[in-house]
């Protein structure tokens, strides 16, 4: 296998570390854990937890960055988590060119109820599924291709069936290994782990999903209503795997 750059696209509170996780533990694999993070916050403003600690961790200048991902790969897979919402309207795009790409995605109302256990800004989910359909269409339109989406319901349901699909999808062979891992802290996270990554630090593969109903306050179903007709247009395109 030559090497290769893997995007893997997600929004806030969507299994997108525990997948990270599954890619670390491949032989093949370095994963990159979202680049864009110091840039979001530098250009929208926001007061996220940690802020301080996270713009003195990475470059927020998009030059550096871009300069810092494109570089030749290290090991024959590099995985890139990238947070959707992270790429404002003054990131250029010539560059997902040079990557695959793959989606994931979770039902909204599960997305926003953890979310607001964590950070205030809401939006940010809506933002992030509205973007990544957006860089869905892009990234289809440059290549001709469809390229593959999973939801976290599904992966939860049956990881071993939906990873190898997905790794058939991409090209690239599946390994057992991304089944399991072991429990603890990576160099690889951000310096936001310390908030974000409780959970899945004390993790060692996918847990069963979760089937307790969710019921959100007035504002954030309102905010999920407005994430359903995205959610719906990557759900319908997801992976369709039989076990």
């Amino acid at each position: 296998m030559s090497s290769i750059r893997l995007a893997m696209w997600s929004g806030p509170r969507n299994i997108s570390t525990t997948m990270m996780r599954s890619f670390e533990n491949r032989p093949d694999c370095s994963v990159i854990d979202e680049p864009f993070y110091s840039h979001y916050l530098d250009e929208t403003g926001l007061n996220h937890p940690m802020r301080a600690e996270i713009l003195e961790s990475q470059p927020a200048n998009l030059d550096i960055i871009i300069a810092d991902i494109t570089v030749a790969p290290e090991s024959p897979l590099t995985f890139f988590k990238m947070m959707a919402q992270h790429i404002t309207d003054q990131v250029k795009t010539d560059w997902l060119d040079q990557m695959q790409h793959f989606f994931l995605i979770r039902d909204p109302v599960r997305m926003l109820a953890s979310y607001a256990e964590k950070a205030p800004d809401h939006m940010s989910v809506y933002t992030a599924l509205k973007r990544e359909v957006e860089i869905f269409e892009l990234v289809q339109a440059r290549t001709g291709k469809t390229p593959p989406v999973i939801d976290a319901q599904d992966i939860l349901t049956n990881p071993q069936a939906v990873l190898t699909e997905l790794c058939d999808t991409l090209g690239i062979p599946f390994y057992s290994e991304m089944l399991e891992w072991p429990a603890g802290p990576r160099e690889s996270d951000g310096v936001w782990a310390r908030h974000w990554y409780k959970s899945v630090e004390t993790s060692t593969g996918f847990r069963p999903p979760v089937a307790n109903s969710i019921t959100l306050t007035p504002k954030l179903q309102e905010i999920a209503d407005a994430c359903f007709p995205y959610y719906i247009k990557l759900y319908e395109r997801r992976l369709s795997v039989v076990w």
